[in-house]
């Protein structure tokens, strides 16, 4: 039975992996690009939503008074949560970390997509595609809160459109 197939080490598939660039191969560098941008910004949604929630819990046990540090009840997007170990409050932390993990990671892959896509379209890559992407992400964005408005809707594209533009263009700068 002659067959050609290579036998790889754990090792040569780590060093492939890193050498790679990208934590998928679904088959398109479109969507390569997204679901690595999806993945590494949910982990950080998930991590920066885990240390705000210690953190407010430490300033609660350490003062003894739920109204320091400008309110912390109201900044607390994890209001179910009262600092104790129980299963509510384990269930409701498991619940708005992945919400929040799943929204930073739709905006960064939208972003990341957005991006990528307009400059095979336009074959260029410039302040435009950076503005009109971070428009549309940032839309999404807003539609992905509780209680979205248009009001808001438009606020978070000028916002998203802003902040990548001025990234895109001080990119070149630093």
């Amino acid at each position: 039975m002659g067959h050609n197939l290579e036998t790889r080490s754990f090792l040569d598939e780590v060093r492939r992996f890193n050498n790679a660039g990208v934590l998928f191969d679904l088959g398109h560098p479109l969507l390569n690009r997204m679901a690595g941008t999806f993945v590494t910004a949910a982990g950080i949604g998930a991590v920066q939503a885990v240390s705000r929630e210690a953190c407010f819990t430490a300033l609660e046990n350490a003062t003894g008074d739920e109204t320091s540090m400008a309110n912390p009840k109201k900044l607390n997007r994890f209001r179910s949560l009262q600092g104790e170990t129980n299963r509510n409050s384990v269930e409701a932390l498991v619940t708005s970390t992945g919400k929040e993990s799943l929204q930073w990671g739709l905006a960064a892959g939208m972003y990341s997509g957005l991006t990528f896509g307009l400059k095979e379209a336009r074959g260029v890559h410039d302040w435009k595609n950076s503005a009109v992407a971070g428009a549309l992400t940032g839309a999404a964005l807003a539609l992905t809160s509780d209680d979205s408005s248009q009001h808001q809707i438009v606020q978070f594209a000028i916002t998203g459109a802003a902040m990548s533009t001025a990234a895109n263009l001080l990119t070149g700068i630093f």
